[in-house]
């Protein structure tokens, strides 16, 4: 078995629990997760199978999609619903300063990582730090926030408002410390109370499968497995004969026609079998494809 699966993690999940749930449905089987998903969020959380783990570092999951519930009123130390909140009793935002600070934080911007957050310090996860009661100081990264659109404002239990929010970002951006941030600007305090991940490159939410559904149909889990190719769309690709073929299998380089685009690419056999990554290169008016990754079961 081999692919990928598109796995709609459920909150409270991390992204190791669901590999190690899945390899109580696929024993016996490599699996690896594309990138994490935080345990309070849930929805999109592709999963390489068999040798399609060969694949991770080649796939094109690096833009987000995300909708989130952004709270105001209220301040957490690790930015989302599940840390210690500090409320604030009268909550009176504008909504046109709103909307003029999801403009500001579209783009490039500068995002310093949470306290909370898988980031390494000194060879310390910094959330192993921050149980500890230890902060430290976290240099700033640039990330892309493509769009933030409102989806709308309502109110929860106590009274709060709540802004939906939908975000296209790229890949290491956190999406909680984009509400603590926008909460600070805006001078209410704002947490992340709800987090879904819609989309992850190719794979949306609207193909993903629970581990309750591959659980209850293990006999068809195939039904739910995508192509070893399918996240590498965005490679070109090229064809080899039979000669060609045993060489690239061989782990040896192969001369390939002229117009064969250089980079990264993908190997296809003559029955459209993906075989192998290869990387072509031109040396003296001369195009060669040297193997990267030879995919042999």
């Amino acid at each position: 078995m081999d692919g990928f699966l598109n796995i709609n993690k459920a909150p409270g999940l991390t992204s190791f629990d669901v590999i190690r749930r899945l390899k109580k449905i696929i024993p016996r089987t490599k699996l690896g997760h594309l990138g994490t998903l935080d345990p309070m969020a849930e929805g999109v959380l592709p999963v390489a199978v068999g040798f399609a783990t060969r694949l991770i570092e080649y796939v094109a999951d690096k833009d987000k999609v995300y909708q989130a519930a952004m709270t105001l009123g209220g301040v957490s130390d690790t930015q989302d619903a599940w840390g210690h909140i500090e409320y604030q009793p009268v909550i009176d935002f504008d909504q046109a300063r709103l909307m003029t600070l999801l403009t500001k934080y579209t783009g490039t911007i500068s995002q310093i990582p949470p306290m909370y957050s898988a980031v390494h310090h000194q060879g310390e996860r910094l959330y192993v730090l921050a149980r500890q009661g230890i902060t430290v100081e976290r240099e700033a990264r640039q990330i892309v926030v493509h769009y933030l659109n409102l989806l709308g404002i309502s109110q929860d239990e106590a009274g709060r408002p709540v802004v939906g929010l939908e975000i296209g970002c790229s890949q290491g951006s956190y999406i909680r410390t984009l509400c603590h941030d926008i909460g600070a600007d805006l001078g209410t305090g704002a947490y992340m109370s709800a987090l879904i991940r819609t989309r992850a490159g190719g794979f949306t939410i609207d193909q993903a499968v629970s581990l309750e559904q591959l659980d209850h149909h293990r006999d068809n889990l195939t039904t739910w497995l995508f192509p070893v190719d399918f996240p590498l769309q965005h490679l070109p690709q090229v064809e080899l004969d039979e000669g060609q073929q045993n060489r690239i299998r061989n782990g040896n380089q192969v001369a390939v026609a002229s117009g064969t685009p250089t980079g990264v690419l993908k190997v296809y056999d003559k029955d459209h079998n993906l075989i192998a990554i290869a990387r072509c290169e031109r040396r003296q008016g001369n195009a060669w494809l040297q193997p990267l990754k030879v995919l042999q079961k």
